[in-house]
């Protein structure tokens, strides 16, 4: 069964994990090499990014933005509504609540959006701004755009990374535009068929796309919050530009998650705002670390039928054989094989536990920062860190394969194996953001795509025998 639950910095060297979970080393450099994570400021924008007609205003200078921005756009291949209080040296000194206030102004007057999301940065968080004070400002000097919804939240570049900041961006728009159930008049159940879904970032935007089909095959209506499936699937829009994002979840869906007969929630990262959720509406939630492999997948497909009460679509039978079939497969190619894997916790918790399953090892293990997923890492250990400690762990243990995003390219180079680009960011290649990696299809597809890479290193063939007494022709012995 799911993870079925309704409510629930750096100091010594090695930390046992509890449960026999991998050791947990964490990090004692004073600076990063070859940087890994990516920061949770960027995770708490990519939940505003799912929002429609929604534009993220990040407090901070405009060097922060610009940066997270051509993550954004490399990893995308598209334009990104992004915004910036602008702050400058007096503002950094002297406060920057005016800075606020006034990007918030210019946002209202110009562009009339429906949510302006308000992610700090490492700068402000450091001064000690208080940007809830600076929003409050702004609703008594203007409270002639008293309609559009602005959610402030914590985020800064230096606390956790892209899946602590995701969460702490859908927390922050649970605990903002989210009605409580007795407020909004809501009854857990009254949408029989109505499905909230808190997806981790760790899932891509095929992923969602995929999980959403997968619910409306068992006549299920899914609301995503936020659903980037549907603002940042990198389609061609009917209208002009917009400074807005287009598509994603409707400001008015949120009044209704309270009606929803259940609430999926994917990745450990993603507790603190499924606890908001269910604090929020009583909506039963129903947990589950990752949708990769034969077991995950199993459990969530239980689970809808549970949810749905209808029976198991043929078509998602005939995958599910298809996914054994591959398994059978793959597993002389993968057996075995010596893997090194640098991702979030979530995703790496995932790759861990899918490598185990086909009888691979993960013989180096880095995340950018600590999380609750880490302890069910399949591996004797996990390394808080970066590129280079995965280099280092890498090497010292023979990896055969390389799992990372893109900044691991001249890591794998230098290691001399092949990587399989997974995570953010991914801009060396063009459309890893719309690959599916969950449920029985993408599962099967990952397989596949580490079965034909372990063969390409020709691990475990055995070359003809040629004996030395036997006279070969000229042109056999040159072979």
């Amino acid at each position: 069964m799911p993870e079925h639950q309704q409510h629930s910095g750096d100091g010594s060297t090695h930390t046992p994990a509890a449960n026999s979970g991998p050791t947990i080393i964490k990090r004692k450099k004073a600076l990063s090499v070859s940087p890994l994570k990516a920061s949770s400021t960027l995770g708490a924008t990519l939940a505003f990014l799912g929002m429609n007609r929604c534009i993220p205003m990040l407090h901070g200078s405009q060097g922060c933005t610009a940066f997270g921005k051509i993550f954004f756009i490399q990893h995308f291949r598209d334009p990104m509504p992004m915004q910036t209080t602008a702050m400058d040296q007096v503002s950094t000194i002297m406060g920057g609540d005016d800075s606020v206030v006034e990007g918030l102004k210019t946002l209202c007057e110009k562009h009339s959006p429906a949510v302006i999301g308000v992610p700090t940065t490492g700068l402000v968080e450091t001064q000690g701004a208080d940007v809830r004070r600076a929003v409050a400002q702004f609703r008594d000097k203007h409270p002639e755009y008293a309609q559009v919804a602005v959610v402030p939240v914590s985020a800064p570049d230096y606390v956790g990374c892209l899946e602590t900041g995701f969460n702490a961006g859908v927390k922050a728009i649970i605990e903002e535009l989210v009605p409580k159930a007795t407020i909004a008049n809501t009854k857990p159940g009254r949408r029989q068929r109505q499905v909230n879904v808190l997806a981790g970032s760790q899932l891509t935007v095929g992923d969602l796309e995929h999980l959403k089909d997968l619910l409306e095959r068992f006549r299920l209506r899914p609301v995503l919050v936020p659903d980037i499936s549907d603002s940042l699937d990198g389609h061609l829009a009917d209208t002009d530009f917009s400074p807005l994002t287009i598509g994603g979840t409707l400001l008015d869906e949120l009044t209704t998650l309270g009606d929803s007969v259940a609430t999926l929630v994917i990745g450990r990262s993603m507790h603190g705002a499924a606890d908001a959720l269910a604090e929020r509406t009583g909506v039963p939630d129903y947990r589950f670390p990752h949708l990769m492999g034969l077991s995950a997948v199993d459990r969530l497909i239980t689970t809808l039928t549970q949810i749905s009460a209808e029976p198991v679509p043929e078509r998602i039978a005939r995958q599910r054989s298809q996914l054994q079939d591959a398994m059978l497969d793959a597993h002389f190619s993968i057996g075995q094989g010596r893997f090194a894997v640098a991702a979030d916790g979530d995703l790496l918790a995932a790759f861990s536990e899918l490598l185990a399953s086909m009888g691979a090892e993960t013989v180096a293990a880095v995340a950018p920062s600590n999380g609750p997923s880490l302890k069910h890492v399949v591996a004797d250990e996990v390394r808080i860190g970066d590129l280079e400690d995965l280099e280092l762990a890498a090497r010292a243990s023979k990896a055969e394969v390389m799992i990372c995003n893109s900044h691991g390219v001249h890591t794998a180079q230098r290691l001399g194996i092949p990587l399989l680009r997974a995570g953010f960011p991914q801009f060396d290649l063009v459309g890893g953001y719309q690959r599916c990696w969950i449920g029985y299809q993408g599962t099967r597809a990952t397989l596949f795509d580490l079965a034909n890479i372990m063969l390409s290193l020709e691990k475990g063939e055995i070359h003809p025998y040629r004996s030395r007494l036997k006279q070969w022709p000229q042109a056999e012995r040159a072979a």
